[in-house]
């Protein structure tokens, strides 16, 4: 009987572990079939871009005043595509490379993620970091000879006076606790991490909105930190 017992125990155990990692809400795939997915489709159709972009609105933004000039003439020679939409959370990144299909007739040397800001809100680091886990997984079974330049979440900050910059108590605290956990998923084989929040800090730590005019969204100034951050590094992995 006392064997039965833990025999069921163990059983209703490993039941609640495996139900606890189907309920992180992160990895739950969140339809996007929205205009600018669409669009997407058409840009890929034509096979070309040998790095791809993947995220949120801060990705997005390349595309807009801040960020088409210096993307231009740091990643021009690439083909990159960019396929950032605003708002996105993991989920909808999943949900964009499976039954979106959005990386399908592609065939690039490197993706570049940086996707997790608008999970914080009602997510844990952990269930975020998970999330990113699962875009990594897919992107490896799709396409397992490309490369993967992970990077830290950005630094953001909130509850600050309107116009005023964000001294370092007031970033967020989770992005930290998170870039902490997805620091672990590189090999420095086909999975590379490169945390460039730092760059965007002042010497005191804190946000100042010359760089993210709504701490959270980069400004031409921002855009140009990004990309020579990481520039060289996107010479090196695609060569």
């Amino acid at each position: 009987m006392l064997v039965r017992r833990c025999l069921v125990a163990g059983f209703v155990l490993a039941l609640g572990l495996t139900a606890t990692a189907q309920e992180n809400p992160a990895v739950k795939p969140l339809n996007r079939d929205i205009p600018r997915h669409k669009e997407f489709l058409k840009i890929v159709a034509k096979g070309e871009g040998d790095v791809i972009f993947i995220g949120d609105s801060i990705t997005h933004g390349w595309e807009g005043k801040a960020g088409k000039k210096t993307w231009d003439e740091n990643f021009g020679p690439y083909k990159p595509v960019n396929l950032g939409i605003g708002g996105d959370q993991t989920g909808h990144v999943l949900w964009r490379i499976t039954e979106g299909k959005e990386i399908e007739p592609l065939k690039p040397k490197l993706a570049v993620i940086m996707i997790g800001t608008n999970n914080t809100g009602g997510h844990t680091p952990e269930q975020i970091a998970g999330g990113i886990k699962a875009i990594i997984d897919e992107l490896q079974k799709q396409k397992p000879d490309m490369k993967i330049l992970l990077l830290g979440v950005f630094p953001r900050a909130g509850g600050v006076e309107k116009g005023a910059d964000a001294p370092k108590e007031k970033l967020n605290p989770k992005i930290e606790q998170i870039n902490k956990l997805i620091s672990k998923y590189a090999d420095n084989k086909k999975v590379f991490y490169k945390d460039i929040g730092p760059k965007f800090l002042n010497k005191e730590g804190g946000l100042e909105r010359k760089v993210m005019p709504d701490l959270l969204h980069l400004s031409e100034e921002g855009y140009k930190i990004w990309a020579g951050a990481i520039k060289d590094d996107i010479a090196k992995l695609t060569k």
